[in-house]
């Protein structure tokens, strides 16, 4: 049962109807949201909104499902069905591609129906005679209209009409032609068409010069239109062969449409077919519109929301430019009403309009704005009580009306209903409104049915936090700014906030401590206490938030450390044991030559001459060794780089001359080109070197202008690890340097941080970086990082 009559108004589901028939592509769609009804059957409820999600997740695949000519046919189907009629070109071409469409959406499930399972079925009980469709568009061109070899008989027809529109053409060419020299046309006219049959424009006071029928005058009298007689005959026949081009082309029609009587019923259930898909793609289209998805089904009577969000206020938002907030919500056997307290404009209304508006959509199939982690139950009865319902016709009053409505929740309700009743208990004096609204509230528990409420009855609140099956709720307020925040916090009831809400709008302090000592001590500190407790939520709220926030960060730096710590043990590991394999490599050759000194003394029997020798043989090693050792000392020595000397980039081939250091940094002059780079990227090259390079060349070992024509100033790091883009990013930073570029564009995407954090540290040792920032939110956000070079 829905109560009251106009409940989908109360709702603002009209709006989604609408909404829904805007998204329709064809009439035969919207008359399927015309027929979208509150449904209480689970198995019909999870069908629709299987389809729904299927569909979803066909747009978003962007794969190509037929979107034009969902054309509606019931319109032929009295004149298709009466003997010996005959539909119109325009009318048939219409079936064509309406059948087009048809097989376009059969063949695309046939195909895909092990991904779409659900809206295959609707593919089942249709029965498609391609032969029908082929028939009747093989005698018709592109443009609609009938073939020239629609038939032998047609093709004959107008072959020959064609054949005498040329032979008549030419005639009245050369009329036209002669009578252009006698002065009796003007010299830019040229055949025309008047009464179906072909004539020249002739000067008024010449046409009796000129032997002919005349079809008629312009609008100024001063020419006419006229037939010669040298032509009667042939557009005698070009009209003759026109009616005969006319007669074949109604005997086709008529064949064509005798086709279709047979298949009325066929073609009726197309249509069924065509409207629904087009009813469900436009359900899908809104969904992705509100961010809606497929919820859960709770296995108990209950349901837990999260994220909830109105749907058409979310919408509304999107238009501003605004973030919805929203809505976190539940209700369970042993907490099945919640009463909602709070200061007016705080949300309160909205709250419990969203909980209608999206339990009835689910049920009536349409996909829902929560997140998808929420489950809903299913309710057999839908009662609501919100808004000014009162009648000067039924001499009834506002309390009145909610009275009225109130005996009518008490007399159906169960628990399968959920009830929705806004601003509880008001509309009287609110001794007596209060004590009523206990008492229904106490009746409404008793039925064991499902309900939210808002009230600002302070003994409703007290009344809801002692007993068992009822659980207060508050809208949250902004004591500091004294602003609603739209916050619903379940478990504790709120303060309605009018002494503050007085304050902030500028009544005299005189008034409202006159308010405060009417009101009682009592009351008031209750209900600065409960402003006090939810100032003191928020603070909380706040730390709680900037708590989560730090941890992630050390979350973030901690695996960011564990990934810099494991690449620099690798990297350790790799130098030692190449150093191990260097050094085995040396004793291996050393002892290889011991030993062959060895055998030599041995095979030689340790003759004093040959031992000297091998002696001296090894002495001489040791001093080579020695030679080189120093040789390399001096060589280290020499490779340190001083201002003067020439350089390279490692792993590049331009060269460039220091001609400053600072630090760690050196200053490189490359032409007329100057930059700084990092010492420990330098090794030093002679200066034949340098003047073999010769003067185009940039520090990446190509043209200088070729290489600024190919650097791009975006670089995409999305996959790497942070080992990876350290020098991937530095060589590319250098270039850029190097170049001259100005604005650059890092890549790295949102993820963990990590690879964010990585390139933030790097770009920190750059002193020619102006400033680093943040991408805008519409291309990337803190995806990507902007850096502006001086």
């Amino acid at each position: 049962m829905l109560y009251p009559s106009n409940l989908e108004v109360k709702l603002g589901f009209d709006k989604i109807r609408e909404l829904l028939k805007e998204a329709c592509e064809s009439k035969l769609g919207k008359s399927f949201v015309d027929k979208v009804r509150f449904s209480a059957d689970q198995n019909n409820v999870e069908m629709w909104l299987s389809q729904t999600d299927e569909f979803v997740r066909i747009i978003s695949s962007e794969e190509l499902f037929p979107n034009s000519n969902y054309i509606d046919l019931a319109p032929l189907f009295g004149k298709i069905r009466v003997d010996n009629s005959y539909l119109l070109e325009e009318e048939l071409f219409d079936v064509i591609l309406s059948l087009k469409t048809l097989n376009n959406c059969l063949d695309f499930f046939q195909e895909k129906r092990e991904e779409y399972p659900v809206l295959s079925e609707l593919t089942y009980p249709i029965v498609f005679d391609e032969d029908l469709l082929w028939s009747l568009a093989r005698v018709f061109d592109e443009r609609g209209k009938l073939k020239d070899n629609a038939s032998d008989r047609l093709y004959e027809i107008r072959k020959g009409i064609l054949e005498e529109k040329q032979r008549l053409r030419r005639v009245l060419d050369n009329i036209i032609n002669r009578t252009k020299k006698e002065g009796f046309t003007p010299d830019d006219v040229s055949v025309t068409i008047r009464n179906g049959r072909m004539v020249i424009p002739v000067l008024a006071e010449y046409k009796r010069r000129v032997k002919g029928f005349i079809h008629g005058e312009s609008a100024t009298g001063q020419t006419v239109y006229l037939e010669p007689t040298e032509v009667f005959t042939i557009n005698n026949e070009v009209q003759e062969l026109e009616y005969a081009e006319q007669r074949e082309v109604v005997r086709i029609l008529m064949e064509l449409t005798g086709y279709l009587r047979p298949e009325i019923e066929n073609l009726r259930q197309y249509m069924q077919f065509l409207g629904l898909v087009d009813f469900i793609r436009a359900k899908a289209r809104f969904a992705l519109k509100i961010d809606a998805c497929k919820p859960k089904w709770s296995e108990k009577k209950e349901f837990n929301w999260q994220v909830a969000k109105h749907p058409l206020l979310l919408l509304k938002h999107k238009e501003l430019g605004k973030e919805v907030v929203p809505l976190n919500i539940f209700l369970e056997p042993n907490q099945r009403i919640l009463l909602i307290s709070g200061p007016n404009a705080g949300g309160k209304s909205v709250c419990l309009k969203t909980v209608g508006l999206l339990q009835y959509m689910l049920q009536c199939g349409l996909l829902v704005s929560v997140n998808e982690s929420s489950s809903f139950t299913m309710f057999k009865d839908l009662f609501i009580d919100i808004g000014d319902e009162q009648s000067i016709e039924n001499d009834l009053s506002t309390y009145s009306s909610h009275l009225i409505n109130m005996k009518h929740l008490l007399g159906h309700v169960n628990k399968k209903s959920l009830f929705l009743i806004d601003e509880f208990g008001t509309g009287t004096e609110p001794q007596y409104g209060g004590a009523i609204a206990e008492s229904i509230l106490m009746e409404l528990k008793e039925s064991r049915g499902m309900g939210v409420i808002t009230t600002h009855y302070g003994n409703l609140k007290e009344f809801a936090d002692k007993r068992e099956g009822l659980m207060n709720g508050a809208m949250r307020y902004d004591l500091k700014k004294l602003q609603p925040l739209y916050e619903l916090e379940i478990g504790k009831p709120g303060s309605s906030f009018a002494l503050e809400i007085a304050g902030k709008i500028g009544l005299p302090n005189r008034t409202i401590d006159n308010a405060k000592k009417k009101i009682g001590v009592k009351q008031v500190s209750f209900d600065q206490m409960l402003g006090q407790l939810q100032l003191q939520q928020t603070e909380l709220d706040k730390a709680e938030r900037k708590i989560t926030a730090r941890e992630k960060e050390l979350e973030e730096l901690t695996e960011q450390y564990a990934q810099l710590k494991s690449h620099l043990e690798n990297q350790e590991k790799k130098i030692i044991n190449e150093a191990k394999q260097k050094a085995n490599a040396i004793v291996k050759d050393a002892n290889k030559e011991v030993e062959r000194v060895i055998r030599e003394i041995k095979e030689k029997k340790a003759e004093k001459e040959a031992v000297k020798k091998q002696r001296e043989r090894l002495d001489k090693l040791k001093q080579e060794t020695a030679v080189k050792e120093q040789f390399e000392k001096a060589q280290a020595k020499s490779d340190e780089i001083k201002i003067g000397d020439y350089v390279q980039l490692k792993g590049q081939d331009t060269v460039g001359q220091v001609v400053n250091i600072k630090g760690k940094d050196a200053e490189l002059s490359i032409g007329e080109l100057t930059s700084f780079v990092r010492l420990n990227r330098l090794e030093k090259v002679n200066r034949k070197a340098y003047k073999d390079q010769g003067k185009t060349k940039s520090f990446s070992g190509f043209d200088y202008v070729s290489k600024q024509t190919d650097f791009n100033p975006r670089i995409d790091l999305r996959g790497m690890r942070a080992e990876e883009v350290i020098p991937t990013l530095s060589t590319w930073m250098d270039e850029a340097i190097m170049l001259g570029v100005n604005e650059l564009q890092i890549v790295h995407g949102k993820g963990n941080g990590v690879l964010r954090q990585v390139t933030r540290e790097l770009l920190k040792s750059y002193k020619e970086i102006s400033s680093v920032r943040d991408e805008h939110a519409d291309r990337g956000g803190a995806g990507v990082t902007l850096v502006s070079l001086n």
